[in-house]
């Protein structure tokens, strides 16, 4: 993720807002974290939790997840490589 400083978006608004419109940027304030500035795009997907990537502990990952890891995991065990895509 991109950072600039609360300075740089008055200096430079157009600059740090084409950023924005293509991934969240992090403005700082005396070199801290202190916002972020994104598409409303982005953000409404992010309220409505329409973004589908998510990271699980193993031990609470969606049994159908666990099962294509565990395949994979197999797999890979049995010497296919990535380059033996079905």
């Amino acid at each position: 993720m991109r950072q600039f400083t609360t300075g740089d978006l008055n200096k430079q608004v157009g600059d740090v807002t084409d950023v924005a419109s293509r991934e969240p940027v992090i403005l700082t304030k005396h070199r801290k974290p202190r916002f972020v500035l994104m598409s409303y795009e982005h953000y409404e997907r992010m309220r409505a939790g329409g973004d589908p990537r998510r990271a699980y502990r193993v031990s609470e990952m969606p049994e159908e997840h666990t099962e294509l890891f565990a395949t994979e995991i197999d797999r890979l065990a049995r010497g296919e490589g990535y380059d033996d895509e079905r």
